[in-house]
């Protein structure tokens, strides 16, 4: 009897499923990949699931992928030390080579042989595959003194994005193929920029007027003042959370990218708690879903 309970409210979790499998057929859902479920080896092995689950259901997922520890490990090894001026990595054109051999040649190629190894096809792109990811060199502003011009800050080869190459996602997603996307551009010279994965994320999923963008983070969401998760918020509200300095920190910039991408045509955006096993699953097929939603 214990086992025919079980498998009854195994059919109740799919019957969940079902209105949002229908609502996200041939949707595209766009992913961004950081925080601990990159590091952690059973939260890799769920993400890669979770993903390849997507896909054989008619979903169109694409990812954006992060790699700041694993470059930070490196250039520690090889005697480099790490710089960050407002949360930005300085940049020369020595740690780009390794920012670069990192994202592209390491991290990027563990998600896509995880993926397949999964029974997925995933396919790892940079942002100079088919000029994926066009940038431009990004500088930082500082007020020094009240009421004065702001300093500009070169802080190397950081980059922000000019424009994406959306017609290049969208065949490889109609070919039935998963893609990975680390978050380096070309410059109209050629040079390489190191661009920040939520801000990658944001245009990807602009460009590609995407059903969703989920954050993955460490953290459960967004918390209010009295440090409770917020489930659902506007645009007005979340502008009101910054204004106010209840949001700070790390969330300042994945907020602002959320409300970037719901400007330019994405229809939701999720912060979501990237430690949760099967947290993709967990927000897009389930009533209640996790972490907080960003609406305009």
């Amino acid at each position: 009897m214990g086992n025919i309970k079980n498998m009854m409210e195994r059919a109740d979790i799919l019957l969940e499923a079902l209105p949002y499998i229908k609502r996200f057929y041939n949707k595209t859902i766009v992913i961004k990949y950081g925080g601990n479920a990159m590091v952690d080896d059973e939260l890799k092995d769920r993400f890669a699931q979770d993903i390849v689950m997507m896909k054989y259901i008619g979903i169109n997922p694409v990812i954006v992928h992060g790699g700041g520890p694993q470059i930070g490990t490196l250039l520690k090894k090889l005697g480099k030390e790490s710089k960050f001026i407002q949360g930005m990595r300085v940049t020369d054109e020595e740690t780009m080579n390794i920012v670069e051999m990192v994202l592209v040649g390491t991290v990027n190629k563990e998600i896509v042989g995880l993926i397949n190894r999964h029974g997925g096809n995933a396919v790892g792109l940079s942002g100079k595959d088919g000029n994926l990811i066009r940038a431009e060199k990004y500088y930082l502003s500082e007020e020094k003194v009240k009421n004065t011009p702001p300093e500009i800050i070169d802080i190397g080869l950081v980059g922000k994005v000019k424009s994406i190459n959306s017609q290049l996602i969208i065949t490889l997603t109609q070919n039935n193929s998963i893609p990975v996307i680390a978050p380096t551009g070309i410059g109209d010279n050629g040079e390489t920029y190191n661009i920040n994965a939520d801000i990658v994320a944001g245009e990807v999923a602009a460009a590609l007027q995407a059903e969703k963008l989920l954050l993955l983070t460490d953290v459960p969401g967004v918390l209010g003042k009295n440090k409770k998760l917020i489930n659902t918020m506007t645009n007005k509200e979340a502008l009101k959370l910054i204004d106010n300095g209840t949001v700070e920190g790390g969330m300042f910039p994945k907020i602002k990218c959320c409300l970037k991408a719901l400007k330019g045509g994405v229809k939701k955006a999720h912060i979501i708690d990237g430690r949760l096993k099967h947290a993709v699953l967990l927000e897009v097929f389930t009533d209640k879903g996790i972490g907080t939603e960003i609406v305009l």
